[in-house]
């Protein structure tokens, strides 16, 4: 009887449900959007993640990281996103997708007083733009005609870069440029593109998954839980 009741069990247990597997959401360093307070995760992205991810009810955990890794392992690896990501034609077969984070608009900057001026693309493919490796302002800056392009390891590193003089201009969040131009000698130059930017996704992201998050998200939007978020930190889209 016991060896019955043993195998009965067994039996059930094949029938029980498994343990869902952790989401793992990688981030960069991007103040205000993503950025470590001592051992904690704050930004206006990384608090709407958690808020989805909360929500959802799925076990989760953010990792920051340089960029070009997250956006690598985002791709290849199962139960994986990455953000805040600019949503491109290129990318868009590459990830299953969670959006807006951000409605934004990318501008050139240059350091106030650098004598830099352009009023559209053409006059300021004429300047050294630079950018961060395997950041999609990368691609862009190409597509629109741009040849003196250097590349940094991070955002940071090309900031400093325009600072000292090194570079003429950077590509940037108009969002966040509203907020760095009160701490920094920064000034507007052009505008670059417009993108809505979001959580990416591994392909094979599960559906029914992604839907909830989706519709979390959107239901922020909605009731004005983002905007709350945004203003937090200081941010004010236009949208």
């Amino acid at each position: 009887m016991k060896r019955l009741l043993i195998l009965a069990l067994l039996g059930l247990s094949s029938f029980a449900p498994a343990k869902a597997e952790t989401v793992t959401l990688f981030t960069e360093d991007y103040p205000p959007f993503s950025y470590r307070e001592g051992k904690e995760l704050k930004g206006a992205s990384v608090d709407q993640v958690e808020t989805v991810m909360t929500a959802v009810g799925v076990d989760h955990k953010i990792e920051m990281m340089p960029w070009t890794r997250a956006y690598a392992l985002a791709q290849t690896t199962p139960m994986t996103c990455v953000f805040t990501t600019a949503h491109s034609q290129q990318r868009d077969a590459l990830f299953k997708w969670v959006e807006p984070l951000l409605l934004d608009q990318n501008i050139l900057i240059t350091k106030s007083g650098s004598g830099v001026s352009a009023n559209n693309i053409e006059d300021a493919r004429r300047y050294t733009v630079g950018t961060h490796r395997g950041d999609y302002t990368e691609t862009l800056l190409k597509e629109k005609g741009f040849t003196r392009i250097d590349v940094a390891s991070d955002f940071n590193a090309s900031l400093r870069k325009l600072l000292n003089g090194r570079i003429d201009m950077m590509p940037i969040s108009e969002s966040f440029f509203e907020k760095l131009k009160k701490d920094q000698p920064l000034e507007k130059v052009a505008l670059l593109s417009s993108q809505p930017l979001g959580i990416a996704c591994e392909k094979n992201f599960p559906p029914d998954l992604l839907a909830k998050m989706q519709d979390t998200l959107s239901k922020m939007i909605a009731d004005g839980t983002q905007k709350a978020i945004f203003e937090k930190y200081g941010l004010h889209p236009t949208y």
